[in-house]
């Protein structure tokens, strides 16, 4: 078979640094986070620090299957390897349109803050422009992603370094007309857990969606020139950018501000900066969240786009989608990203509690179907790859014990869902949407299960190793 253009790999590891970072810290943690405080109180700490753990075990076990073998289309791959193809069928449309749907999010959010700065320009046209300029970014090449995500999450990491800085100096008062707040915010209002236990259960399934986006690094990692090194600093850097970021950032509000004060339920960091006596608080947060919206909407494109393009390589969607620019890029992948992308913002402000809130509440659940997935391909692989005595760059932590434990939480997570009025809509839709979607992927590949450990679409030698264009050719050619 001819060789196909491949994907440039021009994503430098500070790139891939930034795009690790900017995968976990989205606008969610400066807005949502407010909601969260207000269900659990400070107990909240335990949620993310709960929430934070599966985290850090399901990129652990990424990171082992994506240090083996990068691939752009990452777990969906490698579901195809350990599951079968139904399964990276299935889980790569799924991830593919989470993401779309969160353009349509973003987009909106980005517009909306753009028109309180000029209100003269319609809220649409902001939209508009936001995607446009995104899309152009994107389609121009993978390096100017990188660049643009880089500056992006720096922007993100200095407000949340600065917060953190003027938070502890406030703590231990270093702050000229700001007393030592002490332990009476953090248990003077009920204690530790004042609305119980329940209520930090409840929290977890609140903020865990908050840390999904960490993947995204193991799918640009192949298109860097040391896609191993990126994915190995990655995966071991997750743990501290969640106890510093979320854990750190959320202890100094609670610390510092009454969990049940409204101006935390609204805006914790606005609340924050304000009792700092910085003038302006509103305007400085709404410019680091536009840059989150920014930073999200740019990652939101380059990943629906491709994990579209890795789908095509692999038979799974028109195979036009795969194609790849001069400059290195899947241009039709992005272009047909960015069109569904303006169809939910159309459809964002057309519709917004009715159609578009469907189709949010379909995705609302797929990141713990791709982490489920992620859990069930790596305790495969791995016994393959121990079967066949392979000498993995990254290991999953005392396996198959925690691949199983985190398999335990990820469903336990689900059931969850059901207990929730806030959360039992969107699980029941995006399980009907995945039962479509499974069912679809079982009728294209009915008269295949999972590949053998030793075919050669699998694993030539050692372990995990194939790659998307062999796939390709063995979906065509059975």
């Amino acid at each position: 078979m001819a060789s196909q253009p491949e994907l440039h790999k021009t994503l430098k590891p500070r790139h891939l640094s930034m795009i690790a970072i900017a995968g976990v810290i989205g606008a969610g943690l400066f807005v949502g986070s407010g909601a969260a405080i207000k269900q659990a109180g400070p107990g909240i700490l335990l949620a993310y620090a709960a929430a934070g753990v599966v985290v850090i075990l399901v990129m652990r076990m990424l990171g082992e299957m994506a240090a083996a073998n990068p691939e752009t289309g990452s777990f969906s791959a490698y579901a195809d390897k350990a599951l079968g193809r139904w399964a990276g069928f299935s889980i790569g449309w799924l991830y593919a349109w989470f993401w779309i749907i969160v353009l349509g999010i973003e987009a909106t959010a980005g517009a909306a803050i753009m028109h309180r700065w000029l209100p003269g320009v319609d809220q649409w046209i902001w939209a508009l422009v936001l995607m446009v300029a995104l899309t152009l970014t994107n389609v121009w090449s993978v390096k100017s992603y990188g660049e643009f995500e880089f500056w992006f999450a720096s922007v993100k990491v200095t407000a949340i370094v600065l917060f953190l800085i003027a938070g502890l100096a406030a703590i231990f008062g270093l702050i000229p007309g700001l007393p030592a707040p002490g332990t009476t915010n953090l248990l003077g209002h009920g204690g530790l857990l004042p609305n119980g236990g329940s209520a930090v259960l409840a929290g977890i399934l609140v903020v865990v969606f908050s840390f999904f986006g960490a993947e995204i690094a193991t799918i640009a990692a192949g298109e860097s020139a040391d896609p191993v090194t990126a994915v190995r600093k990655a995966v071991n850097s997750t743990v501290w950018r969640i106890l510093v970021f979320y854990i750190g950032s959320m202890a100094i509000v609670v610390t510092l501000l009454p969990w049940d004060d409204a101006s935390v339920a609204k805006s914790p960091y606005v609340a924050v900066i304000e009792r700092f006596g910085i003038p302006g608080a509103g305007t400085i947060m709404d410019i680091v969240v536009l840059t989150s919206v920014l930073s999200c909407l740019n990652s939101g494109l380059y990943t629906a786009s491709r994990m579209i393009f890795s789908l095509s390589r692999r038979g799974d969607a028109p195979s036009s989608w795969s194609r790849i620019s001069t400059r290195g890029v899947p241009v039709r992948a992005v272009l047909v990203s960015t069109v569904v992308g303006f169809v939910t913002v159309g459809l964002n402000y057309l519709w917004p509690d009715t159609v578009f809130l469907f189709l949010v509440n379909t995705s609302g659940a797929i990141a713990l179907f791709v982490w489920l997935v992620i859990a069930a391909s790596q305790l495969i692989l791995r016994r393959r790859a121990d079967a066949a005595g392979t000498k993995l760059e990254i290991r999953m932590w005392l396996f198959p014990y925690l691949t199983w434990a985190s398999i335990v939480a990820i469903v336990a997570l689900l059931v969850g869902m059901l207990f929730l009025d806030d959360t039992r809509d969107e699980l029941v839709l995006s399980v009907a949407l995945a039962a479509v979607v499974v069912a679809i992927g079982v009728a294209r590949y009915r008269r295949r299960g999972p590949t053998p450990a030793g075919a050669p679409a699998l694993a030539e030698a050692p372990g995990f190793e194939a790659t998307e264009v062999d796939a390709e050719a063995h979906a065509h050619g059975a």
